[in-house]
């Protein structure tokens, strides 16, 4: 019999945080299905993600431990995807611990640590608080070249602008 798992998640810029994540998962069970949520619902939860709902999706169908990618709409709809999906593990990081023990009546409901120092959050930080390349360098690309990338990954331009020389995908 297959045993399912689900998980829940913004996965904004795809990180080696994530795969490890979701190789944790995948061992858990024998298909995952991982719901990524939608811009509009991360702007309820307060939250702006610089890639695409579509590209974030797209990025984390990709990985070879997911077999199934659905958007998280709301807070609210975890219970009905457990049972449509007829789902045997629930699981999240731990920065999640407890918040989600009403769902064990329907399923096994697991907590996994997070990697250590690697997070979205935390890449979206450092790469503000890079300083600008000395003028005369040429090496490097500044704050206002990397802003002006993620806003154009955020917008889905990527692969069709390029930035002084520095080429997009």
């Amino acid at each position: 019999m297959t045993r399912k798992v689900i998980t829940y998640g913004t996965f904004d810029l795809f990180h080696i945080g994530h795969i490890r994540l979701l190789e944790r998962l995948a061992e858990l069970g024998d298909h995952l299905t991982v719901c990524v949520s939608t811009d509009e619902f991360n702007a309820v939860k307060g939250k702006t993600a610089v890639m695409s709902w579509e590209q974030r999706a797209a990025l984390v169908g990709a990985c070879r431990y997911v077999d199934q990618v659905l958007p998280e709409k709301g807070w609210g709809q975890k219970r009905e995807d457990i049972i449509r999906e007829k789902i045997d593990v629930f699981a999240m990081g731990d920065d999640w611990e407890g918040r989600f023990d009403d769902l064990k009546d329907l399923c096994e409901v697991v907590y996994l640590p997070r990697t250590k120092d690697v997070s979205s959050t935390s890449l979206k930080t450092a790469i503000r608080e890079m300083p600008a390349p000395e003028p005369t360098s040429g090496a490097g690309v500044g704050p206002d070249t990397l802003t002006a990338i993620l806003e154009a990954a955020r917008q889905g331009e990527i692969g069709r602008k390029a930035y002084d020389g520095f080429s997009t995908c």
